[in-house]
């Protein structure tokens, strides 16, 4: 990439072989000295970040852009002669691929508590998949990826998936009585979870795009009382069998000859209504239509064009470097207070203590993991 040399400018670019890399630093090993006039190409799926002195000063979105820092070809080694040759002039790039990467999983490593109306406290294991997108790229490098060269999906999964269980048992505990009303509900359940989650990774740059629950495991025993349940369901659709089997077996004899026969059908004429009335109920409503994203102001959430710089509603910078762990403002760089809430801004979340078991939960919580009291 031409990042280590004295002379010539740098052509910067990068290409992420592995589909897996959410974040790369340019040079990759230690600080840069890119130099005055050096070239950033940034693809489609891509931001460019340039931190010069150790701060972030912009992102460069897709196209061909000239950076200027004070490191200048040659000279500038002469000047840090006192420095070993080494420029204090520290400047770097961070490249930040925004795509969606998808089939990221998700699930319970250890069971979690949930007080079931029915049948008390059970323990559940759920699972699934997700997708996310990396939506603030200054903020994301500075709350997640820090100094790092390279990033990569498999840094995060795992945090993200102990965050996505802490806030399903919350989810689960309030939208749902029984684990006996759970089949037909993973959908209503997933979407839920989602909205829930936004909050918790808008704080670190994050878009979760899709979330999906494959399953959702109860104890052996409470499988068997669902399983009782789905029998007698079976009995019932059974009897309708049994019903429209014996008004075929009555149109087969009514179409015999003889008087018997014409007994038989005008009997079955007077039956056949009653028999069909119930097999032939709507069932189910009508299927949930996709609702279409698109880009919103992070501060005033009132929809944006992708490219703006600025909020035009509310003025709000689109580079957020830091948010506020109270209310979520966005904070300016270097910023000490929060100009909403007035909490410093350097201030970290507290974890919710559970006055039953004692087990640390995520901030927010509603239930406990570990004994699924109500927090």
């Amino acid at each position: 990439m031409g990042t280590n040399n004295i002379i010539f400018l740098e052509g910067i670019e990068w290409f992420d072989e592995t589909g897996r890399e959410l974040v790369h630093r340019i040079p990759e090993g230690g600080s840069g000295e890119i130099k005055f006039g050096a070239q950033l190409t940034v693809r489609e799926s891509q931001v460019g970040i340039l931190f010069y002195k150790g701060k972030a000063c912009d992102a460069f979105g897709p196209g061909r852009h000239t950076l200027k820092t004070a490191n200048i070809p040659v000279l500038t080694k002469i000047l840090a002669l006192p420095w070993a040759m080494t420029s204090p002039l520290r400047a770097e790039v961070y490249m930040v691929n925004m795509k969606v990467f998808p089939n990221l999983k998700w699930g319970t490593r250890d069971p979690v508590a949930f007080k079931d109306s029915e049948l008390g406290l059970i323990r559940l294991r759920a699972h699934g998949v997700f997708n996310i997108q990396v939506i603030q790229p200054v903020l994301f490098i500075n709350t997640l990826v820090g100094t790092m060269g390279k990033f990569n999906t498999e840094e995060i999964e795992e945090y993200i998936g102990r965050v996505i269980v802490s806030r399903f048992n919350d989810h689960l505990g309030e939208n749902l009585d029984s684990i006996l009303n759970l089949p037909g509900r993973y959908e209503e359940l997933s979407a839920g979870l989602q909205k829930r989650l936004e909050l918790d990774f808008s704080h670190f740059g994050i878009g979760l795009t899709q979330l999906y629950t494959g399953s959702i495991t109860p104890p052996p025993e409470v499988q068997k009382a669902i399983d009782d349940k789905s029998r007698r369901s079976v009995i019932q659709d059974l009897d309708r069998l049994v019903k429209m089997k014996a008004a075929m077996a009555m149109e087969k004899a009514a179409e015999s000859t003889g008087e018997a026969g014409s007994g038989m059908g005008m009997g079955m004429g007077l039956m056949m209504p009653a028999m069909f009335a119930d097999m032939f109920r709507p069932r189910g409503g009508p299927a949930a239509t996709a609702v279409p994203q698109e880009s919103y102001c992070p501060d005033c959430k009132l929809p944006i064009d992708k490219e703006a710089k600025f909020c035009p509603h509310c003025g709000h910078q689109q580079l957020v470097f830091d948010q506020c762990v109270n209310c979520g403002k966005n904070l300016a760089p270097n910023a000490k207070f929060c100009s909403k809430c007035g909490h410093p801004a350097d201030e970290k979340p507290v974890p919710k203590v559970c006055s039953q078991c004692k087990a640390e939960n995520l901030p927010g919580s509603v239930f406990c993991n570990s004994c699924g009291e109500k927090l």
